[in-house]
């Protein structure tokens, strides 16, 4: 196996396991509650396998379902936030983003902090619709994505410096 392969397997087990141990327990004023787990899709390499990210987003999605008692919302949301990373990276970094190397985790820069913005906005926003299903709490819904994505992107950019890899 591939450095890479299992880079990404031990990154979507341990962030699995953060999320559903810890960020699952939070629940801050019923508005804010934390999705780091989708640190995954965001930092999947951008060359890689795209049906592979699509399962892996589906497999994500369905594993926090089932911790989650929520009924495939954040299935439908990470699957949502998988197709649509391409789409993300183009309007952050360019049309010809594949042909460039692009690491999240680098230093912060405007890039990279609207990719990561765009994409938990997007994600939240699906999910907390989908786990309202009527529009009579779309306020609602607006509140609760505002929210939970500033936090979720605090948190994100936390835990991409705090396990950020050494340069040798």
């Amino acid at each position: 196996m591939s450095s890479a392969l299992l880079l990404n397997i031990a990154r979507f087990i341990l962030l699995l396991m953060m999320q559903i141990v810890i960020f699952n327990q939070m629940d801050f004023l019923g508005y804010i509650n934390p999705y780091p787990y989708i640190l995954f899709i965001l930092l999947y390499p951008v060359n890689g396998n795209k049906y592979g990210l699509l399962f892996a987003s589906f497999l994500l999605g369905i594993i926090m379902d089932m911790f989650s008692n929520s009924g495939g919302v954040h299935a439908t949301a990470a699957i949502a936030l998988a197709a649509l990373r391409p789409t993300f990276f183009k309007f952050s970094f360019g049309v010809s983003y594949e042909y460039q190397t692009i690491k999240i985790n680098d230093k912060i820069t405007p890039e990279r902090f609207s990719f990561v913005a765009i994409s938990v906005v997007s994600h939240h926003f699906i999910l907390f619709l989908l786990e309202a299903f009527r529009l009579s709490f779309f306020l609602e819904v607006l509140l609760r994505t505002l929210f939970s994505t500033i936090f979720t992107i605090l948190l994100c950019f936390l835990l991409i410096y705090l396990f950020k890899p050494s340069r040798r």
